[in-house]
């Protein structure tokens, strides 16, 4: 009489690659087939847009990009790596200060420009026009912030929950502050218009 086996388990196919690929000390090999959902790969070029989860896509330069609405102001603000006039580098700070007020580098652009107007005899002119442009500019900006500073309400609550006005709401004061401020304005424009 024959010796029966006492191993009356059954192995699946998945269990003799299971122990195969530990024999061969492949320990990441797969023993089953995956299932189930798979997303339909589509492959897109340079330049094409598509709509997925909500967003605008684009690929731009071989990278995969979001498109906003703030694109064309980010574009504004980007300075190139190279001066569209010239083609030379644009790394240096006056390269990048001179590209965003005439839209090519300092030098040789902006030297060249500026010596061409000198040779013509309207240079003056271009200086006191740049002059006062900063000058309009900083004569709004102050304006504005002491408009803000008399409007701006300061008050704090405290620890017993009552509400404290910090500010000196005096309509006296806020119309001293008004005329001194147009008293500065006018004289910051006699300067500019002159």
């Amino acid at each position: 009489m024959a010796k029966e086996s006492l191993l009356k388990k059954e192995f699946t196919s998945k269990d003799v690659n299971r122990a195969r690929n530990l024999v061969k000390k492949d320990f990441s090999a797969k023993t089953v087939d995956g299932v189930g959902y798979s997303k339909a790969h589509i492959a897109y070029s340079e330049g094409d847009i598509w709509e997925e989860s909500g967003r605008t896509w684009t690929i731009k330069n071989g990278l995969r990009q979001n498109v906003t609405k703030l694109d064309a102001a980010k574009k504004a603000f980007q300075i190139p790596l190279r001066c569209p006039k010239c083609g030379g580098p644009m790394k240096h700070n006056l390269a990048q200060k001179m590209y965003k007020i005439h839209g090519f580098c300092f030098d040789p652009c902006t030297v060249e420009y500026e010596a061409e107007l000198r040779k013509v005899g309207l240079y003056e002119s271009y200086e006191k026009n740049m002059m006062q442009g900063s000058m309009k500019a900083f004569a709004r900006d102050i304006e504005q912030w002491v408009l803000d500073s008399l409007e701006y309400t300061d008050t704090y609550v405290t620890e017993q929950g009552d509400v404290e006005d910090w500010n000196n709401n005096d309509t006296k004061f806020k119309t001293q502050i008004n005329e001194k401020l147009q008293e500065y304005l006018k004289h910051l424009k006699s300067h500019i218009d002159s």
